[in-house]
């Protein structure tokens, strides 16, 4: 695995990969890496010639009250275990590489950025959107893998890349979760043995709703609300949000209507602010 710190150098890189034919898959990452990095790492690693790593704690995501200072970092063992996942180059650029002085430039995506997620980190997908821009224009990948955990944000970017004409693919894997059903995450670290406990509510939250639609119930608001009661019971210190959408436009829906509808839900426990969701297939209604 080659580790590479500086735009040019990427960039040469990245060119000569092309030359010779190499298809290019990029995985991009704030590091604190987990099992769920190294699956979308293995991914990239099974469609492409050369999968890319990047680590790099974007600042511009992070509002001012925001974790940005205190986020998870450890650049040696994500080193060791994007090597053993299949990474071959791993690009770790600092701050001021990324964002030089005098830096006034930011992509934005409008609508679907000021929703949910957006609603509550009212600059954070601005910062999403210009660093992923950015990185696609370094590392020059063919195929891009990110998680469905962060499924706002995956919308987004494929917003981002059909109107953009960017000429990559967006590639979205499963998310991985712990035994208990927690979704990964680099934040769960945050979590007291109280918490970590309790927050297993997202996913408890999420299955019952998937399995009420399963028995035919299409009101969003009922199921919203039986999924309220879950969480509460898990004594949070904040519910941001839980609702029903389709899964590209991130439209809420109130009833729910085939083939299927996402079910979306971020959480705070303590420090840790987390965000989950499931895909919710709805068969036909029975007409008859």
């Amino acid at each position: 695995m080659e580790i590479i710190t500086t735009v040019p150098d990427m960039q040469s890189m990245a060119d000569r990969q092309r030359r010779e034919g190499k298809s290019i898959g990029i995985v991009p990452t704030m590091g604190f890496l987990h099992e769920g990095h190294l699956s979308l790492i293995e991914v990239a690693r099974s469609l492409c010639d050369v999968a890319v790593t990047t680590l790099f704690v974007n600042p511009t995501q992070f509002g001012p009250a925001e974790d940005f200072g205190r986020y998870p970092r450890d650049q040696k063992k994500d080193e060791r275990l994007a090597e053993s996942a299949g990474t071959d180059i791993l690009f770790v650029p600092a701050v001021k590489e990324m964002y030089p002085d005098g830096y006034k430039t930011y992509v934005v995506t409008e609508e679907i950025s000021a929703i949910l997620e957006g609603k509550f980190r009212p600059t954070h997908f601005r910062g999403v959107t210009t660093i992923v821009a950015k990185l696609f224009h370094i590392v020059k990948p063919h195929q891009a893998v990110f998680g469905q955990k962060d499924s706002q944000q995956v919308a987004v970017i494929r917003r981002m890349v059909e109107d953009l004409n960017m000429d990559v693919q967006i590639i979205v894997a499963p998310i991985l979760r712990e035994s208990d059903g927690l979704a990964m995450s680099s934040r769960n670290v945050y979590l007291s043995p109280g918490d970590r406990k309790n927050a297993t509510a997202l996913y408890r939250a999420l299955l019952f709703a998937k399995e009420a639609a399963g028995r035919g119930e299409r009101d969003a608001k009922v199921l919203r609300r039986e999924m309220m009661a879950i969480l509460n019971e898990a004594h949070p210190t904040a519910i941001d949000y839980v609702t029903f959408v389709h899964k590209e436009s991130f439209d809420e829906v109130l009833h729910l209507e085939g083939p299927e509808i996402l079910a979306v839900l971020a959480v705070r426990f303590g420090k840790a602010r987390l965000i989950d969701n499931m895909m919710i297939p709805v068969s036909p209604e029975d007409r008859s």
